[in-house]
């Protein structure tokens, strides 16, 4: 007679289950996207101080970039002036014209000269004449004062190399004089150095400004869900747990506070446009407003949201230790 194996009683008891990474990584996202969501909606649900505190945002904003605009416009002036920054050399008046054209192959063939144009004696009376309007005046001179000269655009218009570069065409035999005004050139690029320190120090200085802005916000929020947060603390929630949804509004925050900067500079660009150019026109100018464009939108409100999150960061972790139950 066989015997039937006998069954295993079932296993009572807590039972431990892995969960896997792509399952971890789900949850993670989830969560995130949740946190995103009620984030916005705790601001829309408060219409009033949310735009209030983004208005803030971007007044801190606007300074700062205005500045960097001008100084990028500045430096497209800059760059054209110094495109155009000429030295001229006169030569000698007893000079013939084989000898006014050997010395301008000369000129021309010294290193760090761009452009070398030879403006002869009489082409030199001519557009004297036309540029003062004085024909009839000067056509009745006997002879001819002015001598001819060598125009030379240098190839690196910086003040040292143009003016080592006028100390050498002085030395060339049978030029009488070099002509280089670099005085302007000088003021102008120290200009734009003070022009690129002050917009750092204002763009540090109005940063820390969106920071307080935000971190002020962001600790009034933890403030009025304390409670909220020791209970979520006790159940075992994480610092991250409880992070996230400020980090979020911080970042809503900046975000807002960036969009609304761009307006505001686009809007008042577009109202200043009129009169800017009317006045440019009046000097025989042609100027217009520089505008943010995509990167420079794209980088303002990375640096929004940024300081948004950061602002939100340091109140969190300031706040969260005050916040665990006693």
């Amino acid at each position: 007679m066989s015997q039937e194996p006998a069954t295993r009683p079932p296993r009572r008891g807590a039972r431990s289950q892995s969960t896997g990474y792509q399952s971890r990584l789900r949850a993670w996202g989830r969560h995130h996207r949740r946190m995103s969501g009620q984030s916005a909606g705790r601001l829309l649900r408060y219409p009033f101080s949310s735009l209030l505190t983004m208005l803030a945002i971007a007044i801190a904003l606007i300074l700062p970039t205005g500045l960097w605009l001008v100084l990028d416009s500045a430096r497209l002036v800059n760059t054209q002036l110094d495109a155009s920054a000429t030295l001229t050399a006169y030569l000698d008046k007893e000079l013939t014209e084989n000898q006014v054209a050997e010395i301008a192959g000369i000129i021309a063939e010294q290193p760090r000269v761009g452009v070398a144009r030879l403006i002869g004696a009489d082409q030199g009376m001519r557009e004297f004449e036309d540029s003062l309007g004085l024909e009839d005046a000067l056509s009745r001179l006997e002879i001819n004062p002015l001598p001819a000269s060598v125009v030379v655009t240098p190839s690196d218009s910086g003040p040292q190399t143009a003016h080592a570069l006028a100390q050498r065409l002085g030395e060339i035999e049978g030029v009488d004089e070099v002509r280089f005004d670099l005085a302007w050139l000088e003021r102008l690029q120290r200009l734009a150095a003070l022009g690129k320190r002050l917009v750092l120090a204002l763009g540090v200085l109005f940063g820390l400004g969106v920071l307080l802005i935000v971190g002020n916000t962001i600790r009034l929020a933890v403030e009025s869900r304390r409670q909220e947060i020791q209970v979520v603390t006790l159940i075992g929630a994480t610092h991250g747990f409880v992070r996230r949804p400020f980090l979020y509004s911080g970042a809503w925050y900046g975000l807002g506070g960036g969009l609304l900067a761009w307006l505001l500079l686009n809007l008042g660009g577009q109202w200043l446009a009129v009169p800017i150019s009317a006045l440019a026109e009046s000097y025989g100018a042609n100027y217009q407003l520089p505008r943010l464009g995509f990167q420079g939108s794209a980088i303002l409100l990375i640096c929004s949201t940024m300081l948004g999150l950061l602002g939100a960061w340091l109140a969190v972790g300031r706040h969260l230790a005050d916040s665990r139950p006693r």
